[in-house]
C-alpha cells in the first residue's frame, strides 16, 4: 500500500506472510536503470509482520515505479506500482496542481467464521476497482475502515487478524497499490460499536491503526494529525480517544476534547491553503443530535463552529463518514462564508434506508441512501480562481450527483 506523498519522501507500506527481510526499489517511470532503494526492514510476527518503507531520494513532481523484494526475491506485480512525489508549485508560473482524490467510509468485508448477521453485510467489493477507475491522486478512508468483531477487540492478536483480513482484499489490492491512502478512524476501527474514551484496549487500538496506516504524522495521544496536498490542507481528526461516553451525561462532555480541538483551530487561523478540509469519522453540521453526530455533543460542537465564524475561515469543508447514506450539507447563516460537509457512505458495508430524518442543511438532490457509494474531489483551475467540485459514484462507478463551488 502507498502511504504519504511529500516533495522528498514517500511511503510504502508492506505485509509480508511470515517474518521476512522487506525493500523496495524505484525509479523514475521508465528509466529503470537509475535506481534507488529503501533500507531494508525485518518484519516481525508481533508487529504483524508489516514494513514501513521510506523512498527518500527523490524529485518533486516525478513518477515513480516501484518493486517489492522479500528475502532478496523479486516480487512480480499484479498490478501496476506507481506513486508520486508531490510537486513544488509555490512560485511557479504553472500555479497550484488540479487535484482529485477519493473518499469514503464504512468498509465490511464478511468473515463468516466470526459474523453473525443473518445475511453477509459486506459486498461489492468491485467498488475498489471503479474507484481506481478514477485514477485519484490519494484516497481518504473516514472511519470505520475495518469492523472490529468481539473476538478481535480484546486482544492484540484480533486487531492484527481483523486489519490483516481487510487488507487481504483481492478487490483491494490494484487500488491500495496505486494510489496513496491517509486515514481516519470511528467507533469500528476504534473497538466495540459507539465506543469512547474508557475503552480498555484504546492503546492497542492506537498502536495498531499507526501500524496499519501509513499518514505522515500522529499527534502523542490519539491519531489526529495533518498534511497538505498541493494548495489544499488536510485535518484528519480522532474522534474516540477523548470522547465521552453516548450515556454519560453527568457533566460537560468531549467529542474531540480541549487539546485537539485547540489544535485544529489553531490550525484553521494558520493554515494558508485555499481549501481546508477537516475529516471526521461522524457527521459535524447536522443538527439533528441523533446517533452519534457531533450534535450529541452539542456544547463543544457549538464552541468549535463559533470559532470557526469568528476567525471567519474560507473555504472550509469537512469530510465525514459513520452514517451508511451520503449528502452533502451546508450553512451560511452565521458565517462569513459558507460551510460545507460532505458525508460518503458505505464503501461495501449495507446501506441503511430508508432515511427519514429531515437534516435542514442538507442539499436537496445529494441524498444517497440506497446504493453502496464513493465519492470524489476534484479541485482545479488558476490560484486565484480555484473551483471544487463534488461527486458521487455507485459501487459500479456511474455518476450519481456532482456540486461545484468557487474559491471565489
Amino acid at each position: 500500500m502507498l502511504g504519504y506523498s511529500t516533495h522528498k519522501e514517500v511511503k510504502i507500506w508492506v505485509q509480508t506472510k511470515n517474518p521476512s527481510k522487506v525493500y523496495a526499489k524505484y525509479f523514475i517511470s521508465g528509466n529503470s536503470e537509475q535506481s534507488h532503494v529503501t533500507r531494508e526492514v525485518n518484519t516481525e510476527h508481533h508487529k504483524g509482520n508489516v514494513a514501513h518503507l521510506i523512498a527518500d531520494v527523490l524529485e518533486p513532481g516525478k513518477t515513480y515505479e516501484y518493486i517489492i523484494y522479500v528475502n532478496g526475491k523479486y516480487q512480480e506485480p499484479k498490478s501496476e506500482q506507481k506513486f508520486r512525489a508531490q510537486p513544488i508549485w509555490i512560485g511557479k508560473p504553472s500555479g497550484p496542481p488540479d487535484i482529485k482524490f477519493a473518499l469514503g467510509s464504512c468498509a465490511f468485508v464478511n468473515d463468516p467464521k466470526y459474523d453473525t448477521q443473518a445475511k453477509p453485510y459486506g459486498g461489492e467489493y468491485f467498488i475498489y476497482k471503479s474507484i481506481s477507475a478514477q485514477k485519484p491522486d490519494f484516497m481518504l478512508w473516514m472511519g470505520d475502515n475495518i469492523y472490529l468483531r468481539e473476538p478481535d477487540w480484546e486482544s492484540r492478536t484480533g486487531f492484527i487478524y481483523r486489519y490483516t483480513e481487510q487488507r487481504s482484499l483481492a478487490e483491494l489490492q490494484p487500488l491500495l497499490a496505486n494510489v496513496h491512502h491517509y486515514a481516519v478512524w470511528d467507533d469500528h476501527d476504534w473497538g466495540p460499536n459507539d465506543g469512547d474514551g474508557s475503552f480498555w484496549m484504546g492503546a492497542t487500538a492506537e498502536e495498531i491503526f499507526k501500524l496499519f496506516w501509513a499518514n505522515p504524522n500522529y499527534s502523542k495521544k490519539g491519531i489526529y494529525g495533518s498534511f497538505t496536498w498541493g494548495d489544499a490542507q488536510f485535518f484528519l481528526m480522532d474522534d474516540r480517544s477523548f470522547r465521552t461516553a453516548n450515556d454519560n451525561k453527568t457533566g460537560p462532555r468531549s467529542f474531540f476534547g480541549e487539546e485537539q480541538l485547540d489544535w485544529l483551530v489553531n490550525g484553521l487561523a494558520f493554515s494558508k491553503a485555499t481549501f481546508k478540509f477537516v475529516v471526521v469519522g461522524g457527521q459535524v453540521l447536522n443538527p439533528l443530535s441523533v446517533f452519534e453526530n457531533y450534535s450529541t455533543y452539542a456544547e463543544e460542537r457549538e464552541k468549535l463552529l463559533s470559532k470557526i465564524s469568528k476567525l471567519k475561515i474560507k473555504n472550509l469543508v469537512f469530510l465525514t463518514g459513520d452514517r451508511h447514506f451520503t449528502e452533502l450539507s451546508y450553512i451560511q447563516e452565521g458565517f462569513e462564508y459558507p460551510v460545507y460537509d460532505f458525508t460518503v457512505s458505505p464503501l461495501t458495508s449495507s446501506t441503511h434506508p430508508p432515511i427519514t430524518e429531515k437534516n435542514p442543511l442538507r442539499i436537496e438532490g445529494t441524498m444517497v441512501d440506497d446504493k453502496r457509494n464513493f465519492g470524489t474531489i476534484e479541485i482545479t483551475g488558476p490560484l486565484k480562481q480555484r473551483s471544487l467540485v463534488f461527486r458521487v459514484f455507485d459501487s459500479a462507478g456511474i455518476e450519481l450527483w456532482s456540486r461545484d463551488i468557487k474559491a471565489k
